[in-house]
């Protein structure tokens, strides 16, 4: 008895412990979900000393949503934020698969050097290059327009690490069969290497789709017009010189990141079946 009272006791103290860490991890999302549903003279009112009321609204209200969405037109800059995306994620896809396709079939010179000088494209960090960057969509009379957000990201060289890993585990064998049907290289891969991507293509649409939703510095520099502005920087534009809305912060954070997240969740199977068959050859 008192080694099973021990057992029990020693689960009983893992679960409060596990439960205790799942709380300290979810606080950052419950906060600012909470927070959104109360006025900021509430959340400064209840700052110090820490009490229940902390965290919890005493007076629930929407106030907040409703004003980021009628008087900010949040709605607007999700409606431009997916459309960004939408745009970026096949055309990146397209260009990242067709060249995997190519350095994985196919033998030309300087394939090595050129492999490697697309890998350096997602080693170098993009505030690195961001101002030379500006200079050349400026020149061009892209600024503030859909092109200046979507160039710049179709080219994207962790991608094309991923479709060369699982292109290169794809047996020869079959495009040889394609080529002896008459088929050419077009046939090869929209028929068989591109279908069996599957996880790929949804591992590399996860990816960006995140990459672009959390961007913020280049669509600040290139994407300011309310016509085009994304929801990192209209978020960014509810603390103005004098006052900081946290409310509005609050409440356009919530919704910004509750699209990722039901997107994420189910295909996290896929990501990972992709991240693994893209990352690991054997």
């Amino acid at each position: 008895m008192k080694r099973v009272e021990k057992n029990l006791l020693g689960k009983a103290g893992i679960y409060l412990l596990l439960a205790i860490v799942l709380l300290i991890s979810l606080f950052p999302i419950i906060y600012p979900l909470l927070s959104s549903f109360r006025t900021d003279n509430e959340l400064f009112e209840n700052m110090a000393p820490f009490n229940w009321h902390t965290i919890v609204p005493i007076h629930w209200t929407w106030e907040n949503y409703i004003a980021v969405f009628q008087e900010y037109e949040f709605g607007r800059y999700l409606k431009n934020t997916l459309v960004m995306i939408a745009l970026i994620i096949p055309g990146t896809i397209a260009i990242c698969s067709l060249a995997a396709f190519a350095f994985s079939f196919y033998d030309f010179k300087m394939k090595k050097q050129l492999f490697a000088l697309f890998l350096l494209t997602f080693m170098i960090p993009g505030e690195a290059i961001a101002l030379p960057l500006y200079s050349l969509v400026n020149s061009m009379g892209l600024i503030n327009t859909y092109a200046g957000l979507v160039l710049p990201a179709l080219a994207n060289g962790l991608v094309l690490f991923l479709f060369v890993q699982f292109f290169s585990e794809t047996p020869k064998a079959l495009l040889e069969s394609v080529e002896i049907d008459g088929g050419g290289w077009w046939t090869s891969f929209s028929r068989i290497v591109f279908p069996l991507s599957k996880p790929i293509i949804i591992t590399a649409g996860l990816m960006i789709f995140v990459n672009q939703w959390n961007d913020y510095l280049w669509p600040l520099l290139a994407a300011r017009a309310r016509e085009v502005k994304v929801v990192t920087v209209a978020v960014a534009n509810f603390k103005e010189q004098n006052v900081i809305h946290w409310g509005y912060i609050y409440a356009a954070a919530t919704v910004s990141a509750i699209i990722p997240i039901f997107l994420f969740l189910p295909l996290q199977k896929y990501f990972v079946q992709g991240i693994t068959s893209g990352g690991v050859k054997g």
